[in-house]
């Protein structure tokens, strides 16, 4: 069974920054594709940013430049970076990881910006 595990994140005012962290553990044979995810207040979860297993990287329009996907596969891990946070930028943010032939979940860690 595999298992995701995120930390980090917190509350922060506007222009700051905040990190997490995603360590998946298990019986993991194969990470594929690696993606963080959010869901703002009142809408759907969005897809953020991905990075594959060779490390090329997508951003949605409204995160380039300030966020930073990067993943250490000798610990299984994937790390975002996210700089001059916006208040819009609150949500809960997911990990999704694809470990052996399935999409694995993380639980969820809620940034808030605010002053």
């Amino acid at each position: 069974q595999v298992q995701l595990v995120e930390s980090g994140g917190g509350l922060v005012q506007p222009g700051g920054s905040l990190r997490l962290s995603c360590a998946a553990s298990g019986s993991i044979s194969k990470i594929n594709v690696m993606a963080w995810y959010r869901q703002a207040p009142g809408k759907q979860r969005e897809l953020v940013a991905i990075i594959t297993s060779g490390g090329s990287t997508h951003y949605e329009d409204s995160v380039k430049g300030r966020f930073t996907i990067s993943r250490d596969n000798a610990k299984n891990t994937m790390y975002r970076q996210m700089d001059s946070l916006k208040p819009r930028d609150t949500a809960v943010y997911y990990c999704n990881i694809g470990i052996n032939t399935k999409n694995t979940w993380g639980q969820g860690t809620k940034d808030t910006v605010s002053a």
